[in-house]
């Protein structure tokens, strides 16, 4: 099992959260006994005396708090949430959660436990919140219905992420800012990622990053998870690939000398996640000290690795979600052991004043698999498990790493550590930056008493690692970059009034003819040099955003629409010739009248000036902006005009959003009420218009409520995906 779980990514590790999800359908969060004499359905007793043996020995808990430690283990894990600070908006859904749903919970009790929410206090901007019941309870309990539909929806928007609180550390510790060349060596499932590209975004409102977040997982079906949490997002800034992150390969960006250095790298390794026994249950049955063991290698050879990539200045965090020091401390001195004064741990102290939390230790016993304490040199056991010699303490600062307890803020436990790539004060060759990288081509042994230093000298070393087939299930179509004189391009462009500072080569498709069919993507110029390099294969899974997607074009109207995930990226470069306006009136009244006739919107007589300029303007993709006032910002919504109607061009969980946020309006994934009526509506509008309009040139992706999802393909597939 040792051997298995060391070749295991932290990616593949899940099995206790599998089965917790399975267990925590009781009261108690725990599979119950059902009655039928099964005993696969026995409750998991929250005791481990191995753990408890261990744990003491390691004396990170001083003595009078080791009861309110083990308490909070036993313990639920409370329910997390952060809004997300890369939109423009997040004041306001603050705000709209303080209005109405704080003081709907405060005061308020289940079980004996309060309910107001508090936020949490080392998250910037009061925009980290918990409330101190478990998930399962908002979510089940009817009092709770109406913060549990809005942390629903705002989720599902990309407005609210659902997080664990000590999991929000290590991006937060990153201090990203928009031109850095992020890397997150082991992404999946992607809430940290989708923190990375957040912060990435910050300042949107003033300019659009110039940077990247490249997300990495070793498993392809788990890094198809990570797509799922960070599209919702929809930066053009974003990339995934799946590699071995041990065996990371260098990137040389399309016509530079030198290989990519990253300014900031996330090393949230694989672990054996005795940090998580509050949510994942299984742990307490699970545990073993050799888990510890196993893994050690693996997550120094990926930290080594991320040191390489590493750029001078630059800064990595290195986390686990265990406490155990062979798999922290140990690591972090086996680092600064080979690296010297290359590297250098980062005092964060300072940073995050409301986080509660406690040094590094310098000290620490290790035992054998076998629960038996262990001295250097004992079964093999590497050098590199064992505390710091007296003199490499005093260098080492370990006790600049943190540590996170749960007993501390009511979180999981934690450990983060901060490192910063020095620049010495000699000057170093080019060629020698080159070979730090090769170097993480070969997998470390880490620690072993004769091992010598890594030799940063030679120049005449080769990657290992060959260019190699995908696996099986890959997607292998190719991004091939569009001409901006291309045929299609021509058409929209101009039609849609783009300025000539959009970088217009970097749209592409992804399909082996290399012609636009069906969708056309676009990625920011970084993303594009990254692509068109030529020296190394990347196994590519999700990369850009949809631009256009393509309509019928009957009458000579541009045959392309914009796609809603790229208005955002586009708002700022393109001119007013299909730009209109309207009031909230006309914008409530779009949203609740199915595909309303222009001649319908003039009698109304709720925005004359828009109606006016409707009139003028040919068929097709319209973009609208809604002035709100209050300080509140505008809307920028996607608008279809037909032959006699027009259409909002906004799905089901966008408008679920924002009837919510912009007119109070409750909407329920199971409404009977008034949500069937208007569905019964639409439907009816259809068919009329289908029996009407059989060579209409309305394109077929629109004729459907603004209130139905798009097609499953349009809202799971995308720009990860190849058109078949």
């Amino acid at each position: 099992m040792l051997n298995r779980l060391a070749s295991l990514s932290k990616n593949n590790f899940i099995m206790p959260k599998r089965n917790s999800r399975r267990n925590n359908k009781g009261k108690n969060f725990t599979r119950q006994n059902t009655g039928n004499n099964n005993p696969a359905w026995k409750e998991v007793v929250r005791e481990n005396e191995v753990w408890e043996e261990y744990y003491r020995a390691m004396n990170i808990i001083p003595e009078n708090e080791w009861n309110d430690f083990k308490r909070a283990c036993q313990s639920n894990l409370p329910m997390t949430f952060r809004i997300t600070g890369s939109r423009k908006h997040a004041e306001e859904i603050r705000n709209i959660f303080l209005d109405r749903h704080y003081n709907n919970l405060k005061g308020q009790e289940y079980e004996g436990v309060d309910l107001t929410p508090k936020n949490i206090e080392f998250y910037p901007d009061k925009l980290g919140w918990q409330i101190d019941v478990s998930k399962q309870v908002i979510k089940k309990q009817k009092d709770f219905a109406k913060t549990q539909r809005f942390l629903v929806v705002e989720t599902e928007v990309g407005n609210i992420s659902r997080q664990e609180a000590v999991s929000m550390i290590p991006p937060l510790l990153l201090d990203i800012r928009p031109e850095h060349y992020v890397l997150d060596m082991c992404a999946a499932p992607g809430s940290k990622t989708a923190q990375l590209v957040e912060a990435l975004h910050a300042n949107d409102e003033k300019q659009l990053p110039t940077g990247f977040v490249l997300a990495n997982d070793s498993d392809y079906k788990r890094s198809h998870m990570l797509v799922h949490q960070v599209k919702r997002l929809n930066s053009p800034n974003f990339l995934v690939v799946n590699h071995d992150a041990q065996l990371f390969p260098r990137i040389r960006l399309n016509g530079h000398k030198e290989y990519l250095k990253f300014d900031r790298i996330l090393c949230d390794v694989p672990c054996s996640g005795d940090g998580t026994m509050r949510k994942n249950i299984n742990i307490w049955k699970d545990f073993r000290t050799g888990n510890a063991i196993g893994l050690h290698p693996l997550q120094y050879n990926i930290l080594n690795r991320g040191l390489q990539l590493l750029k001078k200045g630059g800064r990595l965090v290195y986390s686990t979600c265990s406490l155990s020091p062979i798999e922290n401390e140990a690591i972090v001195a086996e680092a600064l052991r080979k690296w010297g004064d290359k590297i250098k741990l980062v005092n964060v102290s300072h940073e995050l004043p409301g986080l509660k939390r406690r040094p590094g230790i310098s000290n620490w016993p290790v035992f054998g698999k076998d629960m038996k304490l262990k001295e250097k040199g004992e079964e093999g056991l590497p050098d590199s498990l064992f505390p710091p010699t007296k003199e490499e303490a005093e260098t080492f600062d370990l006790d600049k790493c943190i540590r996170v307890y749960p007993h501390l803020q009511n979180t999981g436990g934690f450990f983060i550590t901060v490192f910063e790539k020095v620049d010495p004060e000699s000057t170093k060759r080019l060629a020698e930056d080159s070979d730090e990288e090769e170097q993480g081509v070969k997998r470390q042994k880490t620690g072993t008493s004769g091992e010598q230093k890594a030799d940063l000298s030679s120049t005449d070393s080769k990657p290992v690692e060959k260019k190699s087939r995908l696996p099986r299930d890959a997607n292998e179509e190719p991004f091939v970059f569009l001409d901006p004189s291309n045929e299609e391009l021509a058409k929209c462009y101009p039609f849609y009034d783009f300025s000539s500072s959009f970088p217009k080569d970097c749209a592409l498709v992804r399909n082996a003819t290399g012609e636009p069919l069906r969708t056309i993507y676009y990625v920011s110029p970084i993303i594009k040099e990254i692509l068109t390099m030529d020296d190394q294969k990347l196994k590519l899974v999700h990369g850009g955003i949809k631009l256009f997607v393509a309509q019928r074009n009957d009458v000579g109207i541009c045959p392309w629409r914009v796609q809603t995930e790229a208005l955002h990226t586009i708002e700022h470069f393109i001119g007013t010739k299909r730009h209109l306006t309207c009031n909230l009136e006309l914008l409530k009244y779009l949203f609740v009248n199915a595909f309303p006739k222009v001649e319908e919107l003039k009698k109304s007589g709720l925005d004359e000036e828009f109606s006016k300029k409707l009139d003028a303007l040919e068929e097709g993709c319209l973009f609208l902006t809604v002035k709100r006032g209050k300080g509140l910002e505008d809307l920028f919504l996607p608008l279809w005009k037909g032959r006699s109607n027009v259409n909002l061009m906004v799905s089901k969980k966008d408008t679920h959003e924002l009837l919510y946020r912009v007119f109070d309006i409750e909407t329920s994934a199971k409404d009977e009420g008034k949500e069937r009526i208007y569905q019964e509506q639409v439907e009816a509008a259809k068919k009329a218009r289908a029996r009407a309009e059989i060579s209409s040139t309305e394109p077929e992706e629109l004729v459907q409520s603004t209130i139905e999802p798009e097609s499953p393909k349009s809202e799971t597939e995308e720009g990860a995906e190849s058109e078949k």
